[in-house]
Formats: structure tokens, sequence, C-alpha cells
């Protein structure tokens, strides 16, 4: 027979108590969820359009979860403190202390486990696929181009041609030329200084040249086009800003709201034990 601290004959926490009330918190939990998802389902009606919004269904769904959870440890907790015949009502508050964090642990376990692996599996799924799909491609070009009665030759003489530099004077380019071109000066007119500067007195030149307007005439365009694009970046670069920020106070939000819910859910387990305690008999 196991002996306490104190050399009686009963252990002060049984872990068969406590994992009775394990499961009965998790088949409460899982069957409650089970019903509340039926319940938000049934008040979805797209053809009426009474669907409640995102934001008041996603306060219900937490409000039920957190009720939920309360009820599960607290019936966990009364059932493992029930169960273990504890009297002391310290032995029952451990006992419901100890279903809380099992329970939890459980659940993050079932969550990083499972779910992580499902998702895992499914990017590794679609990469095998893509990845064969690539190799099918590769080797499938060259014969495709055989069966068209492409020559290979043929080919990188067109590619070439993509890939050939614009001609030097502006007038004479073509306006595909013009506009590879431009983008081409684009990334040393962002860095700026004298390359950049470089850059853009040839980006002028183009424009100049292909819109037939004088230089200076061209010049302001360019002028404009720069602030405009400094102007989007900046903004962009704002709301990122913005989002980012949000998205960090939801998330501390988030954070807190789920610390208080475990709290919550800790009185409530170490509560129903506490109330499962078994009188002494004197």
């Amino acid at each position: 027979m196991d002996r306490d601290l104190y050399g009686k004959g009963r252990t002060r926490l049984s872990w068969g108590a406590a994992f009775a009330g394990v499961v009965i918190a998790v088949a409460v939990q899982l069957v409650l969820g089970i019903l509340g998802t039926g319940i938000g389902l049934s008040m979805v009606d797209p053809v009426e359009g009474t669907t409640p919004g995102a934001t008041g269904f996603g306060i219900g769904a937490g409000i039920y979860w957190l009720i939920t959870t309360i009820l599960a440890l607290g019936l966990g907790g009364y059932a493992a403190a029930r169960v273990s015949g504890v009297t002391e009502r310290f032995d029952a508050l451990v006992h419901g202390l100890v279903v809380w964090g099992v329970t939890l642990i459980l659940t993050l376990y079932l969550l990083t486990s499972a779910v992580g692996g499902i998702i895992g599996g499914a990017f590794r799924t679609v990469g095998a696929v893509a990845g064969a799909a690539g190799s099918t491609v590769g080797a499938a070009a060259p014969k495709a181009a055989e069966i068209a009665g492409i020559d290979n030759g043929d080919v990188r003489q067109e590619a070439a041609k993509y890939l050939s530099d614009a001609p030097s004077d502006p007038a004479q380019m073509t306006p595909e030329q013009a506009q590879a071109e431009i983008a081409k000066q684009l990334p040393a007119l962002a860095r700026g200084g004298a390359e950049g500067a470089q850059a853009e007195g040839r980006i002028v030149d183009i424009v100049a040249a292909q819109r037939k307007i004088s230089r200076p005439e061209a010049q302001a365009q360019v002028d404009r086009a720069k602030a405009d694009f400094v102007k989007a970046k900046n903004d962009t670069v704002q709301t990122a800003k913005s989002a980012a920020d949000s998205a960090a106070g939801a998330a501390a939000g988030t954070s807190f709201v789920i610390v208080l819910a475990l709290v919550i859910g800790a009185a409530a387990s170490a509560f129903g034990a506490a109330a499962g305690a078994r009188r002494r008999a004197y």
C-alpha cells in the first residue's frame, strides 16, 4: 500500500482519479464544441442574407468556448476529487489543478502534432507534385520543339534578339526597346548618386525621343513620375506599418484574452474539485 509523507494509507494525489477527470473534461469539451459548431452553422443563411457578421460571430464563438471550457474543467475537477476520495480541501484543489494542467498540455499537443502534421504533409505533397511537374516540363520541352519542327539553333537565335541591347540612339528604339531600356535603368535611378543621375539622363533622353518632345518637357515628365513613385512607396510603407501595428495590437490583445481564459479555466477546475471533496467523517 502506498504511503504519503505522513505515513497514512492513502496517497494525497491519485493519478487514476486525475486521469478520469481529464477524460471527462476533454469529452465534455468535445461534445459541447460539436454542439456549438452545429449551432453556429444553423445561423448561416446566405440565401436570406441573415448570416451574422464576422465580428459578432467571432465574439459569440469566443464566449461560448469560454463557457464550455469552464463547464468541462469544472466537471473534470469535481470528478477527479470525488473519485480520489480526498477530504482535505488543499488535496482537492491539487487534483483540480492537475486536471486543468494535463488537459491544457494534451490540447496543445494535439494541436501542434495533428494539425501541424496535416499542414506539413500537405505542403510536402504540393512540393513533390510541383517538383515532378517541373521535371516533366523540362524533359518534354525539347521533344515538343522537335515535334513542331523548330530547330534549337533558331530558338537560341530568337532568344538572343530579346536579350540583345537596345540601340544607343533613343530615336532608333522601338517602343518595346524603349520600355526595356527604361526598366533596365530604374535600379540605378533608385540607388541615386552619380550612377542614378546618369540613369535619369538616359531615361529623359528616351522619353524625349519617344514622345517627340523637348528635353525639358521630358525632364518634367520624369520628375512627375519620380514624385508619384516616391509618394506611392511612402504610402505603401505607411500602410504596412499601420497594418503591422494593428496586427501586433491584436496579437497582444488575443494573448491577454487567452491567458485570462486559462486562469478562469484553472479556477473552474479547482472550484469543481473543491466541491467534489468528500467530507471527513468524525
